[in-house]
């Protein structure tokens, strides 16, 4: 496809895709700015779906005028269009050229608990959404509301610099802003009583728009939003679907909720705070967020149990307490846990290599292995990935992979990085990766190309016999499987893919068994996708959630553990055991004596003394009868 720019043609290259949202394509021109461009309803995320094809079709008309019209003076971090990108004649609007951000994390991982421990500090929360509040009320004063505020449409450069994107759903003037997401849908924008489902009635408005930011704020604080949690109440006739929590106001405060084990508590914010959230959530007190809330925030880590809060003294634990540094065992019913690690730093990695578990800490200025062998010095950095092999450990960040082996120097290999995400993963024979348009891996006499894959687009995961690669660039989409040990990959997989913006991936093995997990943002709400594909690369079967509907797929997509053909998950209340039957996924068992020990954020591994939980400072040992 070619767009013409500024006068020049530019024919898109998938190769030099940046990334995918539901509704456009974004690529880098190579001068320091990225061209975003519209999908058409005939594009591939679109087939077989009339209804996203159809609103394609009056965004594009909308935008012929919307983006001409398209206000000037917005403050310098929204991410605003600087010329418009058309067919040849220059009548048609396809799309337009914006500022490129380098090395961004949406503001969504800022309220992932494992980026969080990682070392997103909440002083780092605090600045970022302090940054974003002025952005916000700027954007504000010049007569334009956001419509769609959420925490993939922020993008973080930087330690704090927090950047409004997509501001082509923007509203201003007669424009209004068509796009919404239910996580920050303000329910007073909905009709009487949400008599029409979760479809706003109400146009949006500063008011809706400081909303969605108070819903931020409390997210990435907490690592929870004001619906997360799991709703229990006394009576079965007054359970409720996630639509009817926010239309009763059923909130994280309200005592039949039960609180998610992995976000931080909330007695480690302020009352003053937590007042304040209660009123935006509960009893619908809406306008600006008091800024000096947040410029008053001092955040500090417990010495005991490492939590940060912004209190005068730990609320979680007593002063001086001691972590265990023994094993120590405990049994709840048919349940018998077994504590194998503790640490008073943070568990960082983990891996199970051939049934022996291994893991990477952070203690005392630097990152170690489970003997305590120093690999790395320095403060904790979110923005590494990790892989361990053997004695062996691998670090990445961007397009560099750094090998780290006990009495070598480091080896550097270079690497794609889609979406800044390193391609490069190991099992216990091998390190691969892909780069240049070539998957490798490591061989007896040097690096060895397996296969051809798409420059700087493909994801990769390896298990113990077999790996699994996709992109998803412009309008390509393609998949592979290749073997542990021999050269050459199988592509042209047909897998069922989302057709929306891919927040997340995850993939676990077992055998000749591969459980690929997708998250999605599509239409407003979050879906997460199973996918099961076989060594030969057939579908097994698939499935697919709206996050946070109480499903064991409804879960982030962590803590899970394939053992042959079942799937072990992690949920807040206890494990729980999925089966691949007659093509069909279902969960066939749940073992609630569990429930001390797991949550729904634990990294789980089966290795040689049962079922590994790998919390933020312990591992622990599982097996039940």
């Amino acid at each position: 496809m070619d767009i013409w720019l500024e006068g020049k043609r530019f024919r898109l290259n998938p190769a030099k895709a940046l990334g995918k949202g539901g509704e456009a394509d974004v690529f880098d021109l190579g001068d320091g700015r990225a061209l975003k461009v519209f999908k058409p309803p005939e594009h591939p995320d679109y087939m077989g779906l009339p209804t996203e094809q159809a609103a394609a079709r009056v965004r594009l008309d909308e935008h012929q005028h919307k983006l001409r019209a398209f206000p000037v003076g917005l403050p310098g971090r929204v991410v605003s269009p600087q010329a418009l990108a058309t067919d040849k004649s220059g009548r048609a609007v396809l799309g337009y050229a914006m500022r490129k951000l380098d090395g961004v994390e949406p503001l969504r991982r800022f309220s992932e608990p494992s980026f969080r421990r990682a070392g997103a500090t909440a002083g780092r929360v605090v600045e970022v959404l302090s940054g974003l509040h002025r952005t916000l009320g700027a954007v504000h004063a010049a007569g334009v509301v956001v419509g769609d505020f959420n925490d993939l449409n922020v993008l973080v450069e930087g330690t704090s610099d927090a950047y409004v994107i997509d501001a082509d759903s923007f509203q201003f003037g007669a424009f209004l802003c068509p796009v919404f997401t239910e996580r920050f849908l303000d329910p007073l924008r909905l009709g009487k009583n949400g008599a029409q489902g979760l479809v706003p009635s109400r146009p949006a408005s500063p008011e809706s728009d400081w909303y969605a930011y108070t819903l931020a704020v409390m997210q990435s604080l907490l690592c929870v939003g004001p619906h997360g949690g799991v709703h229990k109440p006394k009576s079965l006739t007054a359970r409720t679907t996630p639509a009817g929590r926010l239309l009763q106001r059923i909130t994280v405060f309200h005592p039949e909720v039960q609180y998610p084990k992995p976000a931080l508590p909330l007695a480690t914010l302020p009352d003053t705070v937590l007042h304040h959230l209660y009123g935006v959530f509960v009893e619908d007190r809406r306008g600006a967020f008091p800024l000096p809330l947040l410029d008053s925030l001092r955040f500090a880590p417990c010495t005991s149990c490492g939590v940060e809060h912004a209190r005068a003294a730990c609320p979680m634990c007593r002063p001086h307490a001691t972590a265990a540094t023994t094993p120590v065992s405990s049994a709840r019913g048919q349940v018998t846990a077994t504590r194998l690690f503790s640490t008073r730093g943070v568990l960082v990695h983990a891996s199970n290599e051939e049934g022996v578990l291994r893991w990477l800490y952070h203690a005392d200025g630097a990152y170690r292995r489970e003997d305590g062998r120093v690999v790395l010095r320095g403060l904790l950095d979110p923005s590494l990935r990790w892989a361990l092999q053997g004695e062996v450990t691998l670090v990445g960040r961007g397009g560099e992979v750094a090998v780290l082996a006990p009495g070598r120097p480091p080896e550097r290999v270079g690497v794609d990085a889609p979406e800044g995400t390193p391609a490069f993963a190991t099992n216990a024979r091998h390190r691969y990766w892909a780069v240049g348009g070539g998957l490798w891996r490591d061989g007896p006499h040097g690096p060895e190309r397996i296969g051809d894959v798409l420059e700087g687009q493909t994801r990769l995961f390896v298990g113990p016999r077999f790996g699994l690669g996709f992109h998803r660039a412009a309008g390509l989409r393609g998949a592979f499987v290749f073997d542990a040990e021999r050269l050459g990959l199988k592509d042209g997989l047909v897998l069922p893919w989302p057709s929306g913006k891919l927040v997340d991936a995850e993939c676990v093995f077992d055998g000749d068994q591969a459980w690929l997990f997708l998250v999605e943002e599509a239409g407003g709400r979050t879906l997460n996708h199973c996918v099961v594909v076989g060594a030969d690369g057939g579908v097994r079967a698939s499935a697919v959630a709206v996050a946070g509907d109480g499903s064991w797929l409804g879960n982030v997509p962590r803590g899970r553990c394939a053992v042959g053909h079942a799937l072990f998950c992690a949920t807040d209340t206890g494990l729980a055991r999925v089966e691949l039957r007659q093509g069909q996924l279902e969960m066939v068992r749940e073992f609630p004596d569990t429930e001390p020990f797991v949550d729904s954020g634990s990294p789980l591994f089966l290795v040689e003394q049962g079922l590994a939980v790998v919390g933020r400072q312990d591992i622990t040992a599982l097996r039940m009868a």
